[in-house]
């Protein structure tokens, strides 16, 4: 049995939110996951809590080195109670080039920067909900003063959940020590990728830290469906372009190598350093295609899809349709990940 999670994209405006995730919530999906990118990840989270009363909302993810842990603390503690323990806060790194140019913010090791991150937040959960004395200290941040008066006390549901983005191993590892749960990237959500890397550098980070859990990982490769065979071609070519876009980037590269094909990632690095665009597409061969975008129709994915994950992941992002009069048919295949 897979879980399932729908994704808005960043280009859905805030007083769009509301209309998408009632369709979510009424094709079935478990989840919505939120991005933020264009559009502040807490503000698009609330407008999605407040328009639904079933869907669980994450966020994949919120820029967590853009904030305090604190204010991420605070926002998430106020979605928490706002939706009656629906919500799940979603934290990432971004790039130091986004961190220091785009937000103004340092910039330091992202992996243990992120893992003191999270410490501090938890942190801040603990001091709202048991009333503990805030006295968080890390080489990142010092959390130590809390009065009374900016406390909002316990929540029946208790303290969200967190999910964490991770691509390499270091933050991967980081994962397993203090997160909840984990969304793949789409360059490295290939099944056999994620059981035989991604899963055990997950437990390796559990044991370091002492732990005795299970990350709850959702996996987000790129799925090509549709309600006919063109159709899922259609998406098959959107998915190259994105495989070739994101590909050339070598922080995404760990599955590429993992299946060698590594030169492919260095061949289309070149090809942006040199502006040979019109190359690009060929490198992304047909059986890299196949084994990193599962394909086909509404009625052969809830299948395909169920072969390659079930067992290796809970949750999966499944395309919420581009048309409405594909809703019907969407809503079937969810219900087949979801029962199985």
């Amino acid at each position: 049995m897979l879980k399932v999670t729908a994704t808005m994209g960043a280009d859905v405006k805030l007083r769009d939110v509301v209309d998408h995730a009632r369709r979510v919530e009424s094709l079935g999906y478990d989840t919505l996951s939120v991005a933020e990118a264009v559009h502040d990840g807490m503000l698009s989270a609330m407008a999605a809590l407040g328009a639904t009363t079933r869907l669980r909302v994450s966020q994949g993810v919120l820029v967590a080195f853009a904030r305090s842990p604190m204010l991420a603390a605070q926002g998430a503690w106020d979605l928490q109670d706002y939706s009656k323990g629906r919500f799940q806060l979603g934290l990432g790194t971004q790039v130091k080039g986004n961190i220091v140019g785009r937000f103004g913010m340092p910039w330091s090791a992202p992996a243990a920067r992120l893992r003191d991150y999270v410490n501090a937040v938890r942190a801040c959960f603990d001091t709202f909900q048991n009333g503990t004395k805030l006295d968080f200290h890390s080489e990142s941040y010092t959390l130590n003063r809390m009065q009374p008066f900016f406390n909002p006390g316990p929540l029946e549901a208790g303290p969200p959940s967190i999910l964490l983005g991770a691509v390499g191993p270091l933050m991967t590892r980081t994962v397993g020590e203090v997160g909840d749960a984990i969304q793949t990237h789409p360059t490295n959500s290939e099944a056999r990728y994620l059981k035989a890397v991604t899963r055990p550098r997950l437990e390796e980070g559990s044991r370091l830290a002492g732990r005795d859990v299970r990350i709850e990982m959702t996996a987000g490769p790129l799925i090509a469906t549709g309600a006919t065979r063109a159709e899922v071609e259609e998406e098959l070519t959107a998915a190259r372009e994105s495989l070739v876009f994101t590909l050339s980037t070598p922080a995404y590269w760990p599955a590429l190598e993992y299946h060698g094909w590594r030169e492919v990632g260095e061949k289309l690095r070149d090809c942006t350093r040199e502006g040979r665009w019109q190359d690009m597409n060929a490198l992304v061969t047909d059986e890299i295609m196949r084994t990193f975008v599962p394909s086909g129709t509404y009625d052969e994915i809830p299948e395909i899809l169920l072969s390659m994950y079930d067992g290796v992941a809970e949750r999966i992002l499944f395309p919420v349709p581009k048309d409405r009069k594909n809703d019907d048919l969407a809503r079937k295949a969810i219900e087949r990940l979801q029962a199985s």
